[in-house]
């Protein structure tokens, strides 16, 4: 979308007169109230708005509103498990979660489900969070150049949302968002379960699911940070000796960029290192909601306040696969623009990419991405919203770049190969 259209859509929206300001004690979520009613509340799959319903990539909803309760988890953790054993992959599962309140307990049930149907399920060592990439990555690294026991991962997150959301993202072995296909069935399946009281779902309890042979920790961590250096010019932007500002807003990257900086020498200051399911650090969005968007000036105040400080500064999504950038010219950049500047510069600078890969935009993304592919001399290749359409050209290098408006974007390494397809 061309940003003259996007502001005249933001002037027809009833802005809060809380936007943009410290969220106030009253809009906090009750965090023991919506923990209690992910354990005690069951959904009634006659009403639609209770039914396990997959959007973009996962299923979203507040356990308040009985969207997201235990049942739901259960349910579809048995139907990905049935899924799985239909598609015949059996190698390991990656699990990783956020810092939602709902995180945690959603983790937990689909342990219980996943090592009672002997799933050899990876979670995060210290039971740190993950980020969204993160899974992806580990998905993509494990089954490069398998024939079989391909793994696959479940991402349980809602994005940006509320503090009172939680998600749930299945992603198949080929690294990114499941397909419609997979999640419809996934959909019909976990449905089913709640019509027969959780029927034929497996499980056991939480202390002997961890336990579990089955059950393992793996340091995301060390190898996506260690992998990094191959998809970033590191040595270029150690030696621009730029000063960058990173807020993860709370979000599943806290951890991360401490041991980027350290590992390849970069003049990078997190900014933010506070994680609170609450939220109550984020200055509040144009609707008055606590929401994580790095693409809303309302919710990226704090950032813009410091960009005088840095020479560039970013944050991030609370799954960490979008991003807002900060400079002290313009403060807080247009996704149009940078997604603009970053396919210009790729482009020109990856020799390794095949001659005939495409530049991939969803059909609300500006149209400058047009005209720069066009002064490329590439082939553009415009789909509906969601990053899932963009996974299979990732992965056979006809792409070499997908991004949207939304403040997300994926491409392949320095070599050709693919590195994370996954942005929601």
């Amino acid at each position: 979308m061309d940003d003259h259209v996007t502001m005249a859509c933001e002037r027809l929206m009833k802005v809060s007169p809380c936007a943009g300001k410290p969220a106030e004690a009253s809009m906090l979520v009750n965090v023991p109230k919506l923990i209690t009613a992910y354990y005690t509340d069951v959904p009634d799959p006659k009403v639609s708005a209770q039914r396990v319903v997959f959007g973009t990539s996962g299923h979203r909803g507040s356990a308040l509103e009985k969207a997201f309760n235990e049942w739901h988890i259960l349910a579809i953790s048995q139907a990905i498990c049935l899924y799985r054993r239909q598609q015949k992959i059996d190698g390991p599962l990656f699990l990783g979660m956020d810092t939602h309140a709902l995180s945690v307990p959603a983790l937990a049930s689909a342990i219980e489900v996943l090592a009672a149907n002997r799933v050899d399920v990876m979670i995060a060592e210290k039971d740190e969070y993950t980020p969204t990439p993160v899974i992806s990555h580990a998905i993509i690294t494990y089954n490069r150049g398998r024939k079989t026991g391909f793994a696959d991962g479940i991402v349980i997150t809602p994005s940006h949302n509320p503090p009172h959301d939680g998600g749930f993202k299945y992603n198949p072995p080929n690294g990114g968002p499941a397909e419609t296909t997979i999640t419809d069935w996934i959909e019909a399946k976990s449905n089913e379960f709640l019509e027969r009281n959780l029927l034929d779902v497996k499980r056991i309890p939480f202390g002997k699911a961890l336990c579990a042979g089955t059950t393992h920790r793996h340091n995301y961590l060390d190898a996506y940070v260690s992998d990094l250096g191959n998809v970033i010019d590191m040595n270029t932007i150690r030696g621009a000796k730029i000063s960058m500002g990173v807020d993860p807003l709370g979000g599943a990257g806290v951890h991360y960029w401490g041991p980027i900086a350290e590992r390849y020498g970069l003049n990078l200051t997190v900014v933010n290192e506070a994680v609170d399911p609450t939220f109550r650090f984020m200055t509040v969005d144009w609707d008055g909601q606590i929401r994580m968007d790095p693409s809303s000036p309302y919710a990226m105040q704090r950032l813009i306040g410091l960009k005088d400080r840095f020479d560039i500064a970013f944050a991030c999504d609370t799954d960490h696969d979008r991003h807002g950038i900060v400079t002290r010219s313009t403060g807080l950049l247009s996704p149009n623009h940078y997604l603009s500047a970053a396919i210009f510069y790729l482009f020109q600078h990856r020799p390794k990419w095949r001659k005939e890969a495409a530049v991939g935009k969803t059909v609300v993304s500006s149209q400058m991405i047009d005209r720069i592919t066009a002064k490329l001399g590439r082939k553009l290749y415009e789909v509906p919203v969601g990053f899932k359409w963009f996974v299979d050209g990732l992965l056979d290098g006809s792409l070499g770049f997908g991004g949207e408006e939304s403040a997300g974007g994926s491409f392949v390494r320095l070599d050709g190969s693919v590195w994370t397809t996954d942005k929601d």
